[in-house]
């Protein structure tokens, strides 16, 4: 009989041992967390505002866009110095900026390109970028960019040509330089391959922002004949001004101009630099700080024609834009520019 108690209380005791170590609860490792990932940080310093329709416009549509793409304000963030006009106050923001970490600091504009190889040495962990150019200086940590803005100006000087009835076209140029004067070569090319006969005036008012000097280019064209005008730079909105008091068409550069003149502006050749941004962003992101220079085009799709849906352009007029096009992407339309 002790015989047997002994068991059973034996069996008891192993009973509650194992049903104490089922009931422990073994504590769950505790979870890593890991650091909230900073977004990218971008400065860009442009030679006139935001809404210019032209050149600054473009970079500051590009980085919205891209800031879109990443996902938002979480992803990439950016601030803008506008109207810097003066390269000494560009300069003096583009340091500032430098000094303040960012990881991406552009200088938009080709009158900045002396500052930035002044500025790029001192902060060798930060990426610089300008354009338009291909020229990095051989730095580490400077990307260029450029347009082949040749290419659009060849589109619409196809259709300025076919559009036009009085046989003149007329240009207005800022400075022979950079996108400006591929822009104005592509245009002129595109208008002769159409009509030998064409006459095309070109007028270079020496600077990018004086938008009276435009409007008197576009009267004194007008005056000459002209029934379709175009240009390039931000001073263009004093010459489509001219041009819709006149009732002459159109055909813009840079950014989409349709909303100053509705009636009158047919085409325009668009900027996307988020092509390239993206590009630098993912190269930085990386561990490449520079040493690299980019070209938007229509074939990578960082110039686009974006036609006005406002204005009734005939039907054969846009089959020979678009021939235009794809000769251009497909490399049978070559255009020669001078060197």
């Amino acid at each position: 009989m002790r015989k047997k108690l002994y068991v059973f209380v034996a069996v008891l005791l192993v009973a509650a041992f194992v049903l104490a170590a089922c009931g422990k609860s073994t504590p769950a490792p505790a979870a890593k967390t890991e650091a909230p990932k900073k977004p990218f940080r971008i400065a860009v310093v442009l030679p006139s505002s935001i809404n210019d329709l032209a050149f600054s416009q473009s970079m500051y549509d590009a980085l919205v866009a891209v800031q879109k793409q990443m996902g938002g304000k979480d992803a990439m963030q950016f601030v803008y110095s506008d109207g810097m006009y003066k390269v000494d106050d560009a300069a003096a923001a583009i340091r500032d900026y430098a000094s303040q970490g960012y990881d991406l600091i552009i200088a938009h504009g080709s009158q900045y390109g002396s500052s930035l190889q002044e500025i790029a040495p001192d902060f060798p962990n930060t990426s610089f970028a300008w354009g338009t150019t291909v020229d990095t200086f051989g730095m580490p940590n400077v990307f260029a960019y450029e347009a082949a803005s040749e290419q659009g100006g060849y589109v619409n000087g196809v259709m300025a040509a076919k559009l036009s009835k009085s046989g003149v076209l007329g240009v207005i140029g800022p400075i022979e330089t950079g996108d400006a004067s591929r822009y104005v070569q592509g245009f002129i090319a595109g208008a002769k391959a159409t009509n030998p006969n064409i006459k095309v005036n070109v007028t270079w008012t020496g600077s990018f922002s004086d938008v009276s000097a435009a409007a008197e280019a576009a009267n004194t064209h007008i005056s000459a004949g002209a029934d379709v005008l175009t240009g390039t730079a931000q001073m263009v909105v004093g010459a489509i001004g001219v041009a819709k008091e006149k009732n002459v068409l159109w055909f813009g550069t840079q950014a989409d101009q349709s909303s100053l003149a509705p009636n009158i502006v047919v085409a325009n050749q668009v900027y996307h630099w988020e092509v390239v941004l993206t590009k630098m962003i993912d190269m930085i992101q990386h561990g490449k700080l520079g040493g690299q220079s980019f070209t938007i085009n229509l074939k990578n799709g960082g110039e686009v024609i974006e036609y006005n849906p406002k204005f009734n352009l005939p039907p054969d007029v846009k089959k020979a834009a678009e021939d235009a096009i794809k000769g251009i992407e497909d490399g049978s339309i070559k255009i020669e520019l001078k060197k």
